[in-house]
């Protein structure tokens, strides 16, 4: 299966959806969108980094996203697209 994936997909990608699969996992994290994709064509339930900021917000865990976007944007490295960063804090009620 790896190998099948490592035609359209990083090795990282690749192993991650196979692993989930064999591990029969609830849900992979994964923000890069051709995975994404791919996993989700498996039947994975696939969230991304923001989903998890999302959902850490709604249960309380972190009192704001907009901090955290901010620091993984300035230090991290992290690339959003102003759309998507605002749509976020939407999602978030900043």
């Amino acid at each position: 299966m790896v190998a099948r994936l490592s035609h359209n997909l990083g090795a990282g990608e690749a192993e991650a959806i196979a692993l989930a699969l064999e591990l029969r996992a609830d849900t992979l994290l994964m923000d890069e969108r051709r995975g994404r994709i791919a996993a989700a064509a498996a039947g994975l339930k696939v969230i991304g980094l923001l989903g998890v900021l999302l959902e850490a917000k709604h249960q309380g865990a972190i009192p704001a996203t907009k901090p955290v976007l901010d620091e993984l944007i300035s230090k991290g490295g992290m690339w959003l697209s102003t759309e998507l960063y605002q749509q976020a804090l939407r999602q978030a009620g900043e």
